[in-house]
C-alpha cells in the first residue's frame, strides 16, 4: 500500500554502496581479429580501469589484473588507452597506456602475460603520455599521439604523432617521431586501407576542437616516414570531430560546415567533396577525449552512427539508397564508442531503466543482443526515476533543453499538499549535454522524494553549434539565467517547492552552481549548493593556473585577455562571496590538474566570517571528477544530509560539520 510521507523523508533500497558500483561505464570498444575489447570501470579497486576481452567463444574476461590502470592523462582528461592487432601466428598484440607511469606497454596474452614498457621512462612523472594508439605489425610499431612535458609549468608542453618500437623495451626503448610540433593539438593517426597514407586532426589554440580543427592527411612511405603533409579540410571556423577512411581510400569526416556535426567526404588526392548525409541532427560531438568514435564504415559501404537533435541514437546510413535507419530495440541512448567489425556493428548503449551495456547489431541480420556488460537490476525497477523532457523558454525567449525527474518510489507519496524539494544538476563541460540514462545517484535522490532536473543550458552540445555557441563570451550568464529559468519554471507551475529548490554541478557544473548563488540574475532562487571541483576564478583559470587543453578556452567563453579580467570580476564567485546567503558545500580532489584546489580555497577565505555554513571535502588521491568508492560514498551522503538539513527531513547517519 502507498503511505503518504514527506519529501525526503522516504525510504529507499537504493544505497550508496549501490550508487559507487554503478559509477562509470564501458569505453574505446575495439575488434582485435574477431575479438571484442574494452575498458571497464572497477570503483572498489581504487577506480582503476580493467581492459576486457569478449573472446570467440562468446566468454568475457579481464585481461589485466590490478593495479595494471588502461588510462592515460593526455590533454590531462586522457584517450583511447589501447590498440590490437592480429600477430603471425594468429594470436593479439596488445599496446596500452598504465595509468601510473603514463608509459606504453606491449602484451600478448595468449603467449606471455607479463606487459612490457615499450615506452621510455619519462625525466619527470607523468612526463611523457601516449594516447590513441594503432599497431603497425608490418613495422611492428606502434603510432600514437606523443605529449611531451618539457618544463615545469602545465603549457610547457609539445604533441606530435611518434611511433615505438614494440621489439625494443625498457632503457633500450625506441621512439620515431612522425610529425612536427606545429600543432598544438592533434588526434592519434588512422591508416588507409591500403597503408599508403595517415589521416589525423589538429588543432592550435586558441580554438577548441568544437571551434576550429583542420583534417591533416600524409603519405606513408616504404620506412615509415611521412611526407607531402597536407590539410584538405578545415580551418575557417569549421568543427571536424572524426575521420575514417574508406575501402577505396576516400575520406569519411563529421564536420559542422552545416550548422550541424554531419557527415561528409573527400578524396584527398583530388580533393573533390560532397555530402554523406546532411540532416539537422548531430553526427558527433565535443572531443573532450581523444578517440571517440560516433560512426563506423562497414564491410557493406553502409556507416553506422550515433546521431540525434539533444540524443543520441544508432542508425544505419543505406550507401545504396542514401536514407538513415534507426536500430531499433530497447536502448534510448548510444555513447560515441562504436566498432564496426565486417558488417556487426558494436556499440555502447543505454536507457533510462538501464546503465551501458555492449551490444553487437547484425546490420543484415537486423537483429541486437547484449554481449557483455548486461545491465541486472540490484533493485526493482519501480524505484528508477522516469524523465520527462521538457523545453523551457528563457531570457528573450529562448528555448532551454532539460530533463525533469520527479521523485518516485512505489511505497510513498507526498504529504498532503505538500511539494517536492528539487536539485537542479548542471553538467560539466561546458561544452557537452547530460543524456537521460539510468543514473543510480540521481535514483538514490528521487527515490527518497528529491526531485531532480538536469538542464541543457545555452551552450550545450546535442542541438546544433548555433546553441552551444550562445555561451560565447556569456558563461556565467546564459548558463546561470538559462538554470535559473527552468527552477523558476517548475515552481511556478507547482512541480518543486519553491523554498526548497538546490542546485549542484561539477567543473564547469560546479562554475555555474556557485555563480547561481552570487548572480543577480538568480538571487532567491535557491535554498542551497553542492559544489564538485569547480572553477571559482575566470582570471586564475587560465594559462598555468590549469592544464594546456583549457588554457585559453576561457577567452570564447568569456571574452579575450583585454576584457577578462574586467568581466571575471563581474561573474567570478570569489569576487562577489558577499552576496552568498544560503549553505553550500564545496567537494574537492586533492590531485586535481583541471581545478585546483586553490579554486575552491580562494571561496572559503572569500566567505570566511561572513556566517554562511559550509563544509569543504576533500578526497586524497582523486584527480578531476571522482572514481573511488570510497570518495563517491562520502560525496553522495555529503550532499544528502545537506539536503535534510536545510529541506528539513530527516537525513543520512552522516555528520557533515556546516561551519559558518
Amino acid at each position: 500500500m502507498v503511505q503518504q510521507s514527506p519529501y525526503g523523508a522516504w525510504e529507499s533500497p537504493i544505497t550508496v554502496d549501490m550508487v559507487a558500483a554503478a559509477d562509470g561505464r564501458p569505453g574505446y570498444l575495439g575488434a582485435v581479429g574477431s575479438e571484442l575489447w574494452w575498458t571497464e570501470p572497477r570503483p572498489d579497486e581504487g577506480g582503476r580501469r580493467a581492459l576486457m576481452r569478449l573472446k570467440a567463444d562468446g566468454t568475457v574476461e579481464s585481461v589485466l589484473p590490478a593495479p595494471w590502470n588502461v588510462r592515460n592523462r593526455v590533454h590531462e582528461y586522457g584517450g583511447r588507452p589501447w590498440a590490437g592487432a592480429i600477430g603471425e601466428d594468429g594470436s593479439p598484440v596488445i599496446v596500452f597506456t598504465n595509468f601510473d607511469d603514463q608509459r606504453l606497454y606491449v602484451f600478448e596474452p595468449d603467449r606471455w602475460r607479463d606487459p612490457l614498457p615499450v615506452s621510455p621512462a619519462p625525466r619527470a612523472p607523468g612526463g611523457l603520455r601516449w594516447s590513441d594508439p594503432v599497431v603497425d605489425m608490418e613495422r611492428f610499431e606502434a603510432w600514437a599521439v606523443m605529449e611531451e612535458h618539457t618544463g615545469p609549468h602545465p603549457t610547457d608542453v609539445r604533441r606530435v604523432l611518434a611511433s615505438v618500437d614494440l621489439t625494443s623495451y625498457g632503457e633500450d626503448a625506441r621512439v620515431r617521431e612522425l610529425t612536427d610540433d606545429s600543432y598544438r593539438f592533434l588526434t592519434g593517426p588512422k591508416v588507409s586501407a591500403d597503408g599508403g597514407s595517415v589521416a589525423w586532426i589538429a588543432w592550435n589554440h586558441p580554438h577548441m576542437p568544437w571551434d576550429e580543427t583542420e583534417l591533416r592527411v600524409a603519405e606513408v612511405t616504404g620506412d615509415g616516414k611521412l611526407i607531402e603533409t597536407r590539410t584538405v579540410a578545415g580551418g575557417g571556423g569549421e568543427s571536424i570531430a572524426q575521420v575514417e577512411w574508406s575501402r577505396d581510400n576516400t575520406l569519411v569526416f563529421a564536420s559542422d560546415r552545416t550548422g550541424w556535426w554531419n557527415l561528409h567526404w573527400i578524396d584527398p588526392l583530388t580533393l573533390e567533396s560532397g555530402a554523406v548525409h546532411e540532416a539537422e541532427a548531430e553526427f558527433a560531438g565535443p572531443m573532450w577525449d581523444l578517440g571517440k568514435a560516433w560512426f563506423g564504415i562497414l564491410a557493406s559501404g553502409d556507416i553506422a552512427a550515433v546521431h540525434g537533435r539533444g540524443e543520441g541514437r544508432l542508425g544505419v546510413f543505406d550507401a545504396w539508397d542514401r536514407t538513415m535507419n534507426l536500430v531499433e530495440g530497447p536502448w534510448t541512448e548510444w555513447a560515441p564508442g562504436i566498432a564496426a567489425v565486417g558488417d556487426r556493428v558494436y556499440g555502447l548503449a543505454a536507457s533510462a531503466a538501464t546503465g551501458y551495456e555492449v551490444v553487437e547489431v547484425d546490420t543484415m541480420a537486423g537483429t541486437t543482443r547484449v554481449v557483455a556488460a548486461e545491465h541486472k537490476d540490484t533493485v526493482d525497477p519501480t524505484y528508477y526515476p522516469v524523465p520527462e523532457h521538457r523545453t523551457f523558454t528563457g531570457v528573450g525567449g529562448r528555448e532551454i533543453h532539460a530533463h525533469v525527474y520527479p521523485p518516485r518510489n512505489p511505497e510513498y507519496e507526498g504529504s498532503e499538499g505538500e511539494l517536492p524539494p528539487y536539485a537542479v544538476w548542471v553538467h560539466g563541460g561546458p561544452t557537452s549535454h547530460v543524456r537521460a540514462v539510468l543514473d543510480m545517484e540521481l535514483a538514490y535522490f528521487t527515490s527518497r522524494g528529491i526531485g531532480v532536473v538536469e538542464v541543457n543550458y545555452g551552450g550545450s552540445t546535442g542541438y546544433g553549434r548555433e546553441y552551444r555557441e550562445r555561451l560565447r563570451e556569456r558563461w556565467g550568464e546564459v548558463d546561470v539565467e538559462d538554470c535559473a529559468a527552468v527552477a523558476r519554471a517548475l515552481a511556478a507551475e507547482g512541480t518543486a517547492d519553491p523554498a526548497r529548490i538546490a542546485i549542484r554541478g561539477g567543473s564547469a557544473g560546479g562554475w555555474t552552481a556557485a555563480a547561481s548563488l552570487t548572480s543577480p540574475a538568480s538571487q532567491g532562487v535557491y535554498a542551497c549548493a553542492v559544489v564538485k571541483y569547480p572553477i571559482l576564478d575566470l582570471s586564475g583559470w587560465t594559462g598555468n593556473d590549469t592544464h594546456d587543453f583549457e588554457s585559453q578556452y576561457v577567452y570564447s567563453l568569456v571574452g579575450p585577455p583585454e576584457v577578462l579580467e574586467e568581466r571575471s570580476a563581474e561573474r567570478s564567485p570569489v569576487h562577489h562571496a558577499d552576496r552568498i546567503e544560503v549553505p553550500f558545500i564545496l567537494l574537492q580532489g586533492l590531485e586535481d590538474e583541471v581545478c585546483p584546489p586553490a579554486q575552491a580555497e580562494k571561496l572559503l577565505q572569500a566567505v570566511a566570517g561572513r556566517g554562511v555554513p559550509h563544509a569543504y571535502r576533500t578526497y586524497e588521491g582523486e584527480q578531476h571528477g571522482f572514481r573511488r568508492d570510497a570518495t563517491i560514498v562520502d560525496a553522495v551522503l555529503a550532499e544528502h544530509a545537506l539536503y535534510a538539513e536545510v529541506f528539513a527531513f530527516p537525513g543520512p547517519d552522516f555528520d557533515l560539520e556546516l561551519r559558518p
